[in-house]
Parts: C-alpha cells; structure tokens; sequence
C-alpha cells in the first residue's frame, strides 16, 4: 500500500478575500508530490495546490514574504481568467520587482545606485573549490532575486544565468540545509550536461529526475555527486 501523504502546512500566512494562504513544507512538496514546486505556488501553476489556496515555502530566512504575496496575487487572478502562464508570470513578475525596488534592495547592491550590480557581491560564503577550478557558492537568494532574476530559486549556474561569474555553481542561501546537497547535485549534473552540449531543456529534466531519486534515496546522493566531480 502506498505511504498516505501528509498535509504540508506548517503556518498560517492569513487570508486576502476567498484566498487563504499557508506556509507550507517545501522539502516535503518536492520530494513527495512535486519536485518541480519552488518558492511559492497556487492551483493555477500546481493543480495539487486547492483552488483558494496559496502556497509559500517555508524560507531559511523569512524575509521574502511580501514580495512572494504581490507575485502570487497577481498571477492567481490574471490565470483565473485564463490568461495563459507566460503571460500571467510576466505581470506578475513585474508586480514582485516593483515591491522589491520599493524595499531597497537594488540600491543595496549598486551601493547606492552609483555602479552596475556584480554577482560576486552576492556571494555569502564559498562551499567548495572543485578540482576543475569551478566554484560553488551559497549567495544571498533575495538580493539575486532583486537584482537579477526575480525567478531565480535554489541554485543556478553560468551556464545557464549569464550573471553568475564563470566557473560558479550558486545555491540560493533561502533553502533549507537539508536540500542543498539534491539542488547541488542537479545543478552540477546541470552544468556538466550543457558542457557537452546538451541543451537547456534536455538537461533540467535530466537532472531533475536524478535529483528526484536522490531525494527519495539519499544514501544514493554521495555516489551521485562524486559521479559528477563532487570529491
């Protein structure tokens, strides 16, 4: 018989109207129903999520929850009339910024508006120096979120965002410890499939069904990060 799945709410984050929105488990979403759901979601973009319902993972640092709120908010509404989701993000993405600007953060990293923002300001600390000469950082997630990619979430890399330095693999520093060995894991195999001149999209699904069977057999994620350079 398969293992009943849990409710994944862990606090109530208020209500807006007919919607009510939940801090919910994130490492249980994605390794048990989803592993594709990142910082937040609704019924719209996660049909697993109730229809009056929104969902924020829980952050490391509860710092984001605003700007989430103006993203999600929009979104729901815009989908629930049928725009489609790329348009739907678009708005909504624009709306998060907006909140973000609003907060600072932009000034923070161009110290004061008076140069262009560098990646490497957002390192927090270094991970690891790999035997190719390629770095892993863990960065601060919500000034990259501000400054760079409002979209960006857990880890990335420069073969995929043209503002990480060459040579670095960054994992958003908002994610649980516990996680962070299966989000390195898929952006390593990431990486290194680009390398050999896989394309993007061939080489996200891969790793992200690697790191689903790692997330459900870790004793598996050792042997699969050292398969991948990670000594």
């Amino acid at each position: 018989m398969a293992e009943a799945l849990k409710p994944p709410y862990l606090e109530n984050a208020g209500e807006m109207g007919e919607l009510h929105a939940w801090i919910v488990d994130g490492k249980y979403v994605r390794e048990h129903i989803d592993e594709e759901f990142t910082n937040f979601g609704h019924h719209f973009s996660f049909d697993f999520i109730p229809l009056k319902e929104l969902w924020l993972d829980r952050e490391a640092h509860p710092d984001e929850r605003r700007f989430f709120m103006a993203h999600l908010l929009v979104e729901r509404r815009l989908m629930a009339k049928g725009v489609e989701y790329d348009k739907a993000l678009e708005e909504a993405d624009r709306a998060e910024r907006k909140e973000r600007r609003r907060a600072g953060d932009v000034r923070v990293l161009t110290h004061g508006g008076k140069q262009l923002p560098d990646g490497r300001d957002v390192h927090v600390k270094l991970w690891k120096r790999l035997e190719n000469s390629v770095t892993v950082w863990v960065v601060n997630g919500r000034l990259v979120r501000s400054v760079f990619d409002v979209d960006f979430t857990e880890g990335g890399h420069d073969h995929v965002y043209e503002f990480v330095p060459e040579n670095e693999i960054w994992i958003d520093d908002d994610l649980d410890d516990a996680e962070r060995g299966f989000v390195l894991l898929h952006e390593m195999h990431e990486r290194n499939r680009m390398i050999a001149g896989w394309p993007y999209s061939k080489a996200h699904d891969e790793s992200s069904r690697i790191e689903h069977g790692c997330r459900q057999h870790p004793d598996r994620l050792h042997e699969a990060l050292a398969a991948e350079g990670w000594e």
